[in-house]
């Protein structure tokens, strides 16, 4: 089950479930962290026990979690499942995470070099981003130029490997697809729909304690974690630190919300095995 964000798929998975006797597995690449419950959507204790639930508030927030442990936690979890008769739910806005599961691409353990990986970290976007472009531009296509941890990564894996991702992947879907999938995805009639769900999903959060969240999570932790790229996280910082106001803030959550749900609207509308519900 999957679409962009706030389209309502966790209570159409929980439906689901309960209809024809299935279990959830999140396919969310924040959701798997402990804590920010408010900023990443996460069921309400409510959903979470209507449902058995898997793979959520299962990894610590200073721990870094890529595809390939998801994929390696995932597996198991759907063979489970499926033993004890029950239907695997996989349902998540995390388009990566689904192909990569669903399609049983074998991803290769890639080296890393944290002297590398600083030095790159530390250099200017625009010029990692055009140095990348050069040498994996298929690669550019799906990484946006503000994603400086993905492009840093790219980059990492090309100097140790004398590989680009576009190559490795290629070499990682050769494996034969291993399971039977039906792909349901969430869909508007028009894009002003989700986007004001969206802004109302956004205003909710606040209601119901996002900042004081952010604002502990902070405290604890700065904002140099993976866990911390969060929507609604990295955006209210700059009010935690005074340096800009929380109207600004809560503009650029839902700004950076409604991008977010194009880039998973385009993702999702290339897999044409997906049969779209519309939501009215």
């Amino acid at each position: 089950i999957v679409g962009a964000t706030a389209s309502g798929k966790t209570a159409y998975a929980i439906e689901y479930a309960q209809k024809h006797g299935g279990e959830i597995i999140n396919a969310d690449s924040q959701q798997v962290y402990e804590g920010l419950d408010i900023a990443t959507a996460k069921p309400s204790q409510e959903e979470l026990y209507a449902i058995k639930h898997h793979l959520i508030n299962v990894i610590p927030r200073e721990q870094n979690f890529s595809v390939y442990e998801y994929v390696n936690l995932a597996k198991p979890i759907i063979e489970d499942i499926s033993q004890r008769g029950k239907i695997p739910i996989i349902c998540g806005g995390t388009g990566l995470y689904i192909d990569t599961l669903l399609n049983n691409i074998e991803l290769q353990t890639l080296p890393t070099d944290e002297i590398l990986r600083k030095e790159l970290e530390n250099t200017d976007k625009e010029e990692l981003y055009n140095r990348l472009q050069k040498i994996d531009p298929l690669a550019c296509e799906k990484i946006h130029p503000n994603n400086h941890k993905r492009i840093c990564r790219a980059l990492e894996v090309y100097i140790l490997t004398g590989k680009t991702f576009t190559e490795l992947n290629e070499i990682s879907r050769s494996a034969e697809k291993k399971y039977d999938v039906t792909y349901v995805g969430l869909t508007f009639s028009n894009r002003e729909t989700l986007y004001n769900r969206i802004n109302l999903r956004v205003d909710k959060m606040l209601e119901t304690g996002l900042l004081k969240e952010v604002q502990e999570a902070y405290k604890k932790y700065g904002n140099s974690l993976t866990s911390s790229a969060a929507i609604g996280y990295k955006e209210l910082i700059p009010y935690i630190e005074n340096a800009v106001s929380l109207e600004d803030c809560v503009e650029n959550v839902k700004k950076a919300t409604r991008n977010y749900a194009k880039r998973q609207i385009t993702w999702f509308r290339k897999n044409k095995q997906i049969l779209w519900t519309i939501i009215i």
